[in-house]
């Protein structure tokens, strides 16, 4: 028999015999597909066209934070998936690893936590453990743990001490939903399972791809001490295995996007695990936005190559967007493709610009070298099996996957011809836009009016606020493309730490003021936030609002935040537009819609259409529907008795403006009732 790993004391020359050939005959099924694939694509009967060479490699399939995917798809968020294409992109990332994991020849799955978003909420544990189910049934392996927002108190690592605080040590274990959900019973079905930690979150697999046995450690949200002292016993008890450690949080993200940033966390796990246990060559993880990947050097000079991905923050929560990694024995290297199984499946007359089948910056496709048998070999003896899978896999994935596949076409868009291209809207209530004439950082000075052209309804920038100053707020001729306005009204040096802001009112005697919206609305606008925006000091930072506590609102607001603003159109801490406003229609509540995550130096058009035939809310980015929006049938959004001043670049709390907004504001308008695009500010007249 070909020697496999040795010192693997958990199996027996019986099992390892079996998943031998258990593997040879996925290697046969690869070869099948690979057929298949070379007949589709004109290679078989043809005396003149080589064939593909033959490699010996295999996929690991990686799912990254999967917590928008399972909320969005419940009843209580109005199932927006299944309503507006007709399927779920959780589901489509298994049934697809599923259908093809024979064919790719994928051996395992790692899902890198935050399962679902609410943990809370069982209907979005349903939605999980139905994704997760497909892969059990098609008896495909996996791996998963508890991210943040798996656990009931998410706490992070900053400092050593904390490590007596918020990790698995300090948890009721028998009140955690993650481990009711997917407990060690159902980790154990996995035919690749070794072991759990005593806290039942963070567990071992094993699993084969051409003779060599690789472990996986996946650990959940903020291990303890004690679950360190597991993983390396772990390590220490199969001392020939390489290993990947997967975890929700370790490596980070760049402002840039792309380059990759340590964590404190990731840093205390470098010392107390990776660091000196060379059979840990990988590690992967989620939870910061984005994708990098960093390449460390362990204590034996060996390369530990970490990369970190999360999509959640993409359009509709991340798009299904998955990732392969090939390893391949034969050209030493691992290969990595970011793609989406549930984009392709869209009906086409849903798809838009924002969808890509696969994603291609260097950050999202790339190759590792490694050169397996030195890599491993301080702990492993290399000796592969030998195979002929066929050509490498993800070339076949990218072939098959995008075969009939036309990625959108973005719509064709005109620039304004002139100050006055956009269609005129009669009963807009509002349409704030800079002065002609402008110049580039030209102060904006106390009392100087930004022009409402719809109803003369102009707002002022109010007094000095403490620690502001006059050069705060400035005239820009900076500008989305689509607009027609002059320029932007640009606020510098906001820093919620100290409380400085600088915001526009309307006057206090405006009808504005008093206007409610019973028959919907449509608001829009153009913003942009700097490249050093920093969630420090510029989150929740409000485009508009209105004065007045929402606690105040006629009707008996019953909801969180009572001294909050009655309309929030703001930049989140994670770069998101929130749009939460209390309706006309039913006063006791707040509803909210989300964005994704904005990128920063780049402007966007926002609009919000509130539709009462519909019982909708719809936010568009670019133009594009985002389906985080509220499930709940409400209309409007009601004014303040007595009535109370609109409020641009900043928010409200309990009787003082706040939350100072930090960037761009261009051209902003209000209609009451729903518009379609072809009358919004990115169209042109006539």
């Amino acid at each position: 028999m070909t020697e496999v790993n040795e010192g693997w004391a958990d199996e027996g020359p019986a099992e390892d015999e079996s998943r031998l050939v258990a593997d040879r005959r996925s290697m046969l099924r690869g070869a099948a597909g690979l057929s298949a694939w070379a007949a589709g694509n004109g290679l078989m009967g043809n005396a003149q066209a080589a064939a593909p060479a033959a490699v010996t490699s295999f996929a690991i399939a990686v799912l990254p934070d999967t917590q928008f995917y399972a909320r969005y798809a419940t009843p209580e968020e109005g199932q927006q998936f299944q309503t507006y294409y007709g399927s779920t992109p959780f589901a489509a990332q298994t049934e697809w690893i599923a259908r093809h994991a024979a064919a790719y020849n994928i051996p395992f799955v790692i899902h890198l936590g935050d399962v679902v978003d609410q943990q809370n909420k069982p209907n979005q544990w349903r939605v999980a453990d139905a994704a997760m189910q497909v892969l059990e049934n098609a008896g495909v392996p996996y791996s998963i743990l508890a991210g943040n927002h798996d656990v009931i108190n998410d706490f992070d690592y900053r400092v050593p001490a904390d490590q007596g605080f918020g990790t698995d040590a300090q948890r009721n274990l028998s009140s955690e939903p993650y481990l009711q959900w997917f407990p060690r019973q159902r980790a154990a079905r996995q035919a690749t399972f070794r072991e759990r930690d005593p806290s039942g979150f963070h567990e071992c697999h094993v699993f084969q791809a051409h003779g060599i046995s690789f472990m996986v450690l996946s650990l959940s949200w903020r291990i303890s001490d004690a679950g360190i002292a597991w993983a390396r016993s772990v390590i220490a008890r199969h001392p020939t295995l390489p290993v990947i450690l997967s975890n929700h949080q370790l490596l980070n993200i760049a402002a840039d996007g792309s380059s990759p940033q340590e964590t404190e966390y990731g840093r205390m796990l470098w010392d107390k695990l990776i660091r000196d246990n060379d059979q840990i060559f990988m590690t992967l993880n989620g939870h910061h936005h984005g994708a990098a990947h960093l390449r460390k050097f362990n204590d034996f000079g060996n390369e530990v190559h970490q990369m970190v991905v999360d999509y959640q923050m993409d359009y509709q929560g991340g798009n299904a967007m998955m990732r392969l990694y090939e390893v391949d024995f034969t050209g030493n290297r691992i290969d990595v493709m970011s793609f989406s199984p549930w984009v392709v499946a869209k009906p086409k007359n849903k798809l838009n610009q924002f969808d890509f089948a696969e994603l291609t910056q260097p950050n999202q496709r790339f190759s590792i070298p490694v050169n397996f048998k030195k890599r491993f070999a301080g702990f492993l003896r290399w000796r592969p099996v030998p195979s002929t899978t066929g050509a490498s896999i993800l070339p076949r994935v990218r072939s098959e996957l995008l075969a009939g596949y036309v990625e959108p076409v973005p719509p064709a868009v005109r620039p304004p011809a002139d100050a006055n291209d956009f269609p005129l809207v009669a009963d807009a209530y509002a349409h704030w836009r800079v002065p002609a004439g402008i110049h580039e950082g030209k102060v904006v000075q106390v009392g100087e009016a930004l022009p409402d052209v719809a109803g003369g309804h102009d707002m002022t920038r109010v007094a000095l606020r403490p620690q502001a100053s006059l050069g705060d707020v400035v005239w820009s001729t900076d500008r989305h493309y689509l607009s027609s306005a002059p320029g932007s009204v640009r606020f510098l040096n906001t820093d919620k730490t100290v409380g400085r802001l600088n915001a526009f009112l309307t006057a206090a005697g405006s009808s504005l003021n008093g206007r409610s919206f019973w028959t919907g609305y449509t608001f829009e606008a153009f913003v942009k936030i700097p490249a050093d925006w920093d969630a420090n000091k510029h989150r929740w930072g409000n485009l508009l609002g209105r004065q007045g506590n929402r606690g105040n609102v006629p009707g008996g607001f019953r909801g969180g935040d009572p001294e909050a603003s009655s309309v929030l159109f703001a930049i989140s801490s994670l770069r998101e537009v929130q749009w939460e406003v209390v309706p006309a229609s039913n006063s006791q509540q707040a509803q909210t819609n989300w964005s994704g995550e904005l990128i920063r130096d780049t402007w966007y058009h926002v609009a919000i259409v509130n539709d009462p035939a519909t019982a909708t809310t719809t936010m568009y980015i670019e133009g594009a529907p985002v389906l985080r929006n509220v499930a709940n049938a409400a209309t409007g959004t009601r004014s303040q008795n007595p009535p109370q001043p609109w409020i641009l670049g900043a928010g409200w709390w309990d009787g003082v403006l706040d939350d100072g907004f930090y960037g761009w504001i261009g051209e902003l308008r209000i209609v009451p009732r729903p518009i379609p695009a072809a009358q919004w500010l990115t169209a042109r007249r006539g």
